[in-house]
């Protein structure tokens, strides 16, 4: 069952999706050759306290760490550690806050240095299937009218669009209906409607969309281990069209 936000209900899931725009905003700058994850994972930690917010994923399902931190090869999940990041790496950061029982959710690819042109070129499609989607998301379409321009954009650069990994619906719980793939036929799927709160965030790969888990249970790699990207956010449908709550 999709779960219909109120106006207050979303403004009060836009104050945890600010607490994660912040961790965004803070740590671009600092993501440089020789930074380490665990690291990013302090610094995203204190913003999310600092603000009185619980880092949502740390004891999710058994999992450890505030953030995701996702180098290169790894689509998502990937652990935090003491690994300095490199001349040309690119890593994803995700992180989930919970303000007074409300959650935001938001992921960033970033560059390290100078990195590949094909690397830039799959970090600015992503971008590009984010920012699309978004625009689909009208009261009134349906999913299909979102996942299905993110999915024509990517595969119209010859890249991969992961079916493996879910956007989701978001409220006071991290996984909520409606759980759907970026890829898609238009007309199809959930109709969008007033009051919904839902992640978009294409995980976009320079080659095949399958995937791989590592023995850890948690990271998920490309099989080919060609790069991959995602941008996130959570977004608001109201009359007026998509707001997105994790806008840095």
């Amino acid at each position: 069952m999709i779960i219909l936000k109120s106006k207050h209900e979303i403004e009060a899931i836009r104050k945890a999706c600010q607490v994660v725009a912040e961790c965004h905003r803070t740590i671009a700058p600092l993501i440089k050759p020789g930074i380490t994850t665990n690291e990013i994972e302090r610094i995203f930690e204190e913003i999310i306290k600092k603000h009185g917010a619980k880092p949502y994923t740390k004891g999710y399902k058994g999992y450890q760490y505030a953030t995701c931190a996702s180098v290169n090869d790894v689509i998502a999940h990937g652990f935090p550690s003491n690994k300095p990041l490199e001349e040309g790496d690119i890593v994803t950061i995700d992180t989930v806050a919970e303000l007074d029982g409300w959650l935001g959710d938001s992921a960033w690819s970033y560059a390290v240095g100078q990195i590949s042109p094909i690397a830039e070129k799959l970090m600015r499609v992503t971008k590009e299937c984010l920012d699309l989607g978004i625009a689909q998301a009208q009261p009134g379409n349906r999913l299909g009218d979102v996942t299905s321009v993110i999915q024509q954009h990517a595969e119209s650069h010859g890249f991969g669009v992961v079916r493996d990994l879910l956007a989701h619906g978001i409220g006071r719980d991290l996984h909520e209906e409606p759980n759907y793939m970026h890829v898609g036929k238009p007309g199809k799927g959930n109709r969008i409607k007033e009051g919904m709160v839902f992640t978009i965030e294409p995980m976009i790969t320079e080659g095949t969309y399958h995937m791989t888990i590592d023995s850890d249970g948690w990271t998920a790699r490309t099989l080919d281990h060609k790069l991959a990207a995602q941008y996130e956010h959570t977004i608001a449908i109201t009359a007026e069209g998509p707001v997105i709550l994790t806008a840095q």
